[in-house]
């Protein structure tokens, strides 16, 4: 995903008073004075933005404390349509909510709002913008662009990378089988077992090979996988929406956060050491003779005159992060649903068998089952690994859905609104893959919601994400009952602003009768 996966700036609420006490009304009047006046310097053919009320300095922060603002943000396009203004904090944020307006400022106005605006964690954790996700678009942006998807995302490279692929879900379903054998009765934790294949994929893809353990010396210690996972992948999707109150109120920067910045400070340093570790075994690997078709490799041999050590760590490390993250909040949704829907889960079941029969679901049968697409792409619709896309920043006036937006604006672009817009989708808040046999959408089409993004910045893994969820969604099925477990239908609480499950899928699975 468009980080996707899953690396989001900070819209949570703030829970500080003190910023407001010490900006005091002199920094509302200023800024409501601004607004006011760069809205009259826009053209007078235009519209002015509706405004969602705030309070002075804050803005709308405070109306934003529940901490799923993708939510809030669709309750206020029903009253002020699916484009309008807040404030947050010192900055002021357009809002888009409806699909025709996200693809207007991703495509047609892409010119004018192609800037990140990154909050202080995601600058630290991105090393201000070293990511092919978070970059500003340019040179470096469409050059490493271009290495990612030549070596690990392209459709040739998914071609070459195929066999990770498909030991993922053969590993998945051999240990489903195994769990059965050994513990019938008791439900299976599917995060668990699909969240470290997907790790081991990535790693492999990036660096070659899988690792048990680590060590490193910057940390003087002997890492374990499950202690390298957390320090490349779940320790920094937690930074990334972490609120530095800051961020909201710049010219208050001098006032201190260490609690803020020693945690951030930390986590960088251990993501660093560890990606460090692995970059520096990987070279002794290729100086000794040993090529692998990885990310690695690629990049130490084509980028080795234009990036940095850090840039190569940087960009390795963004394939592990978001090949382990985004596939597999969609992948454990889609689980959920089926589990909770048996007719859905039947339905699919039967179009398997018929187009497989007594074969095992390979990814060259996909294209061949409508059922099963659907069902991916309408669990991204509803479960969109990012809600809102990273903000982006209008460098220059320009106008979006007919209204003036001034120069220094933010732009949040609210993917679940766009999903959960009701005069596009009927009865949006159902999971019905039905919606998508239609005949209104192409069956190959990867951008049938606004989950993968639009124009020049659409998300580069779009294909390899749609290849291991579906693979593994249909061989799951294919191979097994699903139910839910007693209380499982009612653990539907995510992660902050993300959609990752806050509980892991527990599921009572049993063999096919085949």
């Amino acid at each position: 995903m468009d980080v996707a996966t899953s690396i989001l700036p900070a819209f949570q609420a703030m829970p500080y008073a003190t910023p407001a006490a010490v900006g005091g009304l002199v920094f509302s009047v200023f800024f409501i004075n601004k607004f006011i006046s760069n809205q009259k310097k826009g053209n007078p053919n235009l519209l002015p933005l509706p405004v969602v009320p705030g309070w002075p300095v804050i803005g709308n922060l405070l109306q934003l404390k529940e901490k799923k603002p993708h939510k809030t943000f669709l309750r206020w396009a029903e009253t002020y349509g699916p484009i309008y203004s807040i404030k947050t904090g010192a900055s002021t944020v357009i809002v888009l909510n409806s699909t025709e307006v996200a693809k207007e400022a991703m495509v047609t106005r892409y010119s004018s709002i192609s800037t990140r605006k990154l909050s202080k964690a995601l600058e630290v954790l991105t090393d201000n913008k070293s990511m092919v996700a978070t970059s500003d678009y340019g040179d470096f942006h469409k050059m490493v662009k271009r290495y990612i998807l030549t070596n690990v995302l392209g459709a040739g490279a998914q071609r070459r990378h195929r066999g990770h692929r498909d030991t993922l879900v053969e590993n998945v379903s051999s240990q489903l089988l195994d769990h059965i054998k050994t513990n019938p009765q008791q439900a299976v934790d599917f995060r668990e077992i699909f969240e470290s294949e997907l790790f081991g994929l990535s790693m492999k893809q990036a660096l070659g090979k899988d690792m048990e353990s680590l060590y490193v010396d910057e940390l003087q210690a002997n890492l374990s996988r499950e202690e390298i996972f957390n320090v490349l992948v779940l320790d920094p999707m937690e930074g990334a929406i972490d609120v530095d109150w800051r961020d909201f109120f710049p010219y208050l920067r001098w006032i201190p956060n260490e609690g803020f910045e020693m945690k951030i400070k930390r986590m960088n340093f251990r993501r660093q050491s560890v990606m460090n570790a692995l970059v520096q075994e990987q070279k002794k690997r290729i100086a000794s003779g040993e090529e692998i078709n990885c990310y690695i490799d690629y990049l130490l041999s084509e980028g080795k005159t234009t990036l940095t050590e850090k840039q190569i760590g940087m960009l390795v490390w963004e394939t592990i992060i978001e090949t382990s993250d985004t596939t597999m909040v969609t992948t454990e949704w889609a689980m959920y649903e089926l589990a909770k829907n048996p007719k859905c889960q039947d339905r699919l079941y039967h179009e398997i068998q018929n187009v497989c029969g007594s074969e095992k679901l390979k990814e060259e049968h996909l294209s061949q089952l409508p059922y099963l697409n659907a069902v991916f792409h309408e669990t991204i619709r509803k479960y969109s690994p990012a809600p809102i896309i990273p903000l982006r920043y209008a460098h220059e006036d320009t106008q979006i859905g007919g209204y003036y937006v001034p120069a220094g604006s933010e732009i949040a672009i609210n993917i679940y609104g766009c999903n959960m817009d009701k005069k596009r989708w009927e009865n949006p808040e159902e999971w019905k893959p039905e919606r998508f046999l239609d005949g209104k959408y192409d069956p190959m089409d990867l951008h049938k919601t606004m989950a993968f993004g639009a124009g020049k910045r659409s998300c580069a893994g779009a294909l390899q994400a749609s290849l291991i969820a579906s693979a593994t969604i249909g061989r799951a099925v294919q191979e097994f009952e699903w139910r839910l477990k007693d209380g499982e239908r009612e653990n539907v609480d995510t992660v902050g602003l993300t959609t990752r499950k806050l509980q892991p899928l527990h599921v009572i699975i049993k063999t096919r009768n085949v």
